[in-house]
């Protein structure tokens, strides 16, 4: 499974430049296993059940409920005040720093990979030519 880098917070994750919430950071360490095996099995209910209607929809209400459970939808999990930014995309958030700084730093590890032989005699990426 791809890593996708996580706020300093841990309370979001950035795939493709949108945030998505975490699962509850507080939660004992047992639980969130519990509840992402419930998940699966909701999801699998969800594939199995496209020719029953009814069946398909309790399965998603599952799946939902778990992904609540979970803290990933449904209320934000933490309560010092912050407010939430599910689903924003980080240019619209306080976030916005800290991942630029991240992505500059993954245009200067590519850049490094092909200028140290990664790619022989290959051109720097564009976006880091002047």
């Amino acid at each position: 499974m791809a890593e996708y880098p996580a706020t300093p917070d841990q309370r979001y994750f950035v795939v493709r430049g949108r945030m998505w919430r975490q699962t509850n950071t507080t939660l004992d360490s047992t639980t969130p296993d519990r509840l992402i095996s419930e998940l699966i099995a909701a999801r699998r209910c969800v594939r199995d059940g496209k020719e029953d209607v009814e069946k398909r929809e309790h399965a998603r209400e599952r799946a939902n409920d778990v992904k609540v459970a979970l803290g990933e939808r449904g209320p934000h999990w933490w309560n010092d005040g912050s407010p939430d930014y599910n689903r924003y995309l980080v240019r619209n958030t306080p976030y916005v720093d800290w991942y630029a700084i991240l992505e500059n730093e993954k245009q200067v590890r590519r850049f490094a990979f092909h200028t140290k032989g990664g790619v022989a005699n290959a051109a720097p990426p564009r976006y880091l030519s002047p």
